[in-house]
């Protein structure tokens, strides 16, 4: 079949390579081999990674899948448009709000501040930060927003830089699947026909198993097994804490799941470190100048950036006449040339290549207005002289802000063309067909289309838009419980959030070590692949019903 030039109805197939579903799946998965052979293998800059992987999806999306050039063209740039709004702007957000911190001089004061909490372990503080707090942003909004700003205050805090990136990613992980108030749970419970409320109850008697070890493995990233042994103490008290919140929490209300876990995990580390100091090797040792020991006043305005985000996300998102206030301001904008031309397989326009620009729903519009305050509060009072700057130098600290950015903003908003792409023409969705077809052994198998989903998408709540009927559709063809199914998917994603190339360039972006994302991937992967295979067979003992009443009816 010859491509055309003019828009044409595409209906994207599964079995468009010599009308086999296996090849198709090999085909389909060739952009993202390249990218990660390109940027793990022979260390090409992101950039180029991405661009690179574009191409080949797209003319893999034409002479392959047979999707018409101008839709396969349309599609990335609907996925450039994904990528500049809403992750790029939360991007710049996140990292203005840090970097005036940094040119304030105040990160100074939140280092005291987490020596206090952390009894002057830097690891105890990156352990607190990483799962805690970035659990609580992740819980309440999502969309790049907690890495971004947990790496970097783990630098602040004085973490190495690609250590800061793998220790969030890692710790993120297990919170991406109730990220933002649990849309990805609500995504794939409503597109796979279950409800979301038994979907998360499913989540949550698998993912206390993952906020049990995860500490341990965060503790071993930041010192390998002398931080293990020095702190496993504070890595239980803190994974077992965020278990209970996951495990009991989605009965009660499953949005607020990772907000409850991380406030548990957060109390239950403070307490505890008040009761049990950890033995601490020279380097790790943070300290306090004495003589500059930091006023209330200086600790209230050293937090002020990260408490008041928090604060204002949580109302935004909390407060459900404010929150439907806001989604109501959301456009739909069906994108042109495109909707209407890109067919579902029931022959329906698909929903997808309708195109929603969030602006006051969105996190990072909240997390400017966060930035606006804290630029006026620091560039009007100095602490008696100690801090001193201005108004318009905060402001300035903006566009050199987006100016460092320039090349994550290339990369991600060429990934996210990739996604679309892939997405769009087939090339995704031909992977999840093929993995569907093995019968009973899905069920082992079935997390890791959820993996791939948000490993190609970046995104949880994508990854669930891909896959949910097709994990609902095999479990019914395999006799399995589709909830259960549902829940490996979204837990999958989160997973695979680790090594998704918007994640990793989002990392080296916000720790200011652009083209670190090849040496982060080498890093992060294993734990990815290793979390990811625990789950395959947590999913697979559970859906062959041999946990009993462990797994909710």
């Amino acid at each position: 079949m010859t491509p055309l030039l003019v828009a044409q109805f595409f209906t994207p197939s599964t079995t468009s390579v010599a009308g086999n579903v296996f090849l198709t799946a090999v085909v389909g998965l060739l952009p993202l081999v390249v990218f990660f052979v390109l940027m793990g293998v022979f260390k090409v800059a992101t950039h180029w990674c991405s661009i690179i992987a574009l191409a080949l999806s797209l003319i893999i999306a034409v002479f392959a899948f047979h999707m018409p050039v101008d839709l396969a063209l349309l599609a990335g740039t609907q996925g450039a448009a994904m990528g500049f709004m809403p992750i790029i702007y939360i991007i710049i957000a996140a990292v203005w709000l840090y970097n005036l911190t940094e040119k304030s001089g105040r990160s100074a004061d939140l280092k005291a501040v987490f020596n206090t909490i952390g009894r002057g372990d830097q690891r105890a503080q990156a352990l607190i930060v990483a799962f805690c707090f970035c659990g609580l942003l992740e819980g309440l909004a999502g969309f790049g927003a907690p890495v971004a700003i947990t790496c970097a205050m783990l630098v602040t805090l004085g973490v190495s830089k690609i250590k800061a990136a793998v220790v969030t990613v890692v710790g993120n992980a297990i919170n991406v699947g109730f990220g933002a108030m649990a849309i990805p749970t609500t995504t794939a419970g409503k597109l796979g026909g279950a409800e979301a409320t038994e979907v998360a109850a499913n989540m949550g008697h698998l993912t206390w198993v993952f906020c049990l070890f995860i500490p341990f493995l965060m503790l071993f990233i930041l010192d390998g097994g002398r931080g293990v042994r020095q702190l496993w103490p504070l890595g239980l008290v803190a994974g077992a804490a965020a278990g209970v919140g996951h495990f009991f929490t989605p009965a009660i209300s499953y949005e607020l799941t990772a907000v409850v876990a991380s406030l548990l995990g957060f109390a239950a580390c403070y307490v505890f470190l008040l009761l049990w100091g950890p033995t601490t090797p020279k380097e790790y040792v943070t300290t306090t100048n004495e003589a500059d020991k930091p006023t209330g006043s200086r600790i209230a305005l050293a937090l002020m950036p990260y408490v008041l985000v928090v604060v204002i996300i949580a109302v935004t998102k909390l407060a459900k006449p404010i929150t439907a206030f806001l989604s109501s301001t959301d456009v739909k904008i069906p994108w042109p040339g495109l909707y209407g031309n890109l067919l579902g397989a029931d022959g329906q326009p698909s929903g997808a290549a309708i195109y929603s620009l969030q602006v006051l729903s969105n996190p990072g519009t909240w997390i400017f207005v966060t930035g606006i305050i804290v630029a006026i509060v620091y560039g009007t009072n100095s602490s008696a002289g100690r801090f001193q700057t201005s108004v318009g130098e905060m402001f300035a600290v903006l566009p050199r802000t987006i100016y460092s950015l320039r090349m994550a903003i290339l990369t991600i908003a060429s990934v996210m063309a990739l996604a679309f792409v892939m997405n769009f023409s087939g090339q995704t969705t031909s992977i999840g067909a093929a993995l569907a077809t093995t019968g009973a052994a899905f069920a082992f198998l079935s997390p890791i289309l959820g993996w791939i989903g948000t490993a190609v998408a970046g995104s949880a709540t994508s990854a669930g838009a891909l896959f949910a009927n097709l994990q609902s559709t095999a479990a019914a063809g395999a006799g399995l419980d589709p909830r259960i199914l549902l829940a490996a998917n979204t837990i999958g994603g989160g997973i695979g959030k680790i090594v998704s190339p918007q994640n990793l360039a989002i990392a080296a972006t916000s720790v200011d070590a652009e083209g670190s994302d090849a040496e982060i991937l080498k890093k992060a992967a294993p734990y990815s692949i290793g979390l990811l295979l625990v789950l395959c067979v947590l999913v697979f003992v559970a859906s062959q019903g041999w946990l009993g009443a462990y797994m909710p009816n």
